[in-house]
């Protein structure tokens, strides 16, 4: 199964590119839903949703739409995976209630974290089994495989990443793929920004096939949110892997 998706959904500068001018803040969710199958709730890193905003987003989603929530960086960037038994009953909650439309957990770690196996493990082993984890591992000494071993063992999906000044290691550690695309090239002044070409995109949709054809789950979410790209290179990379 193959997903495609953005990381957030309601930006004033999709205006014109996913939503139809005057459309209020509160409806944009209702037009997302109409074109993509899952989404990457990014608010999440910065001011964790309450109950009822959890709940509320269930109501507007369709039979199959899922949802990926990105952890608080009281946990990853403050703390840096250090005691989050604080965090584990708000990811249990937050599960529960979206339900069928859940995708995944995914914990961004801070760029400067560098490789501490035991310190992964101790944060894998204190969340449910049930609870679907992404582990974006920025800092490039992570990028090993007794690292992915770990991930392995947990269950653990390994986030892909593509974007200026990141490793991009097409690893699978379970059987969720995680693939983010946070823009093109390597000036790191054009992260978010910057839009994939069509030849690019070819080549990610090649991976994608191949990861589909060994039965792993494939989510895609682009962050390259400005101007209105992650919008238009999701609609291209469907268009690819559908043929429609």
């Amino acid at each position: 199964m193959i997903k495609i998706g953005t990381s957030g959904w309601s930006y004033d500068h999709w205006t014109d590119v996913l939503y139809p001018r005057g459309t209020p803040a509160k409806s944009r969710l209702a037009h997302y839903v109409g074109e993509f199958d899952t989404v990457e709730l990014n608010g999440s890193f910065y001011r964790w949703p309450a109950d009822t905003t959890f709940t509320g987003w269930r109501e507007q989603m369709p039979d199959g739409f899922t949802m990926s929530v990105k952890a608080h960086r009281g946990l990853t960037h403050y703390r840096r995976l250090r005691s989050p038994e604080s965090w584990t009953p708000r990811f249990e909650e937050y599960w529960k209630l979206l339900g069928a439309h859940n995708e995944a957990l995914l914990v961004q770690l801070h760029p400067a974290l560098e490789r501490d196996d035991e310190l992964l493990a101790g944060f894998l082993s204190q969340l449910p089994r049930r609870i679907r984890v992404a582990m974006e591992l920025r800092h490039r000494s992570w990028h090993e495989e007794a690292v992915y071993e770990v991930l392995r063992h947990y269950g653990a999906a390994n986030v892909v990443m593509s974007g200026p000044g990141l490793t991009c290691r097409p690893v699978a550690t379970s059987d969720l793929v995680y693939l983010r695309m946070h823009g093109p090239g390597d000036d790191r002044e054009r992260m978010y920004a910057g839009s994939y070409t069509d030849d690019e995109l070819r080549r990610w949709a090649t991976q994608i096939r191949e990861w589909d054809r060994d039965d792993h789950r494939v989510v895609v979410y682009f962050n390259n949110d400005l101007g209105g790209h992650a919008v238009r290179n999701a609609r291209k990379l469907k268009q690819l892997l559908t043929g429609e």
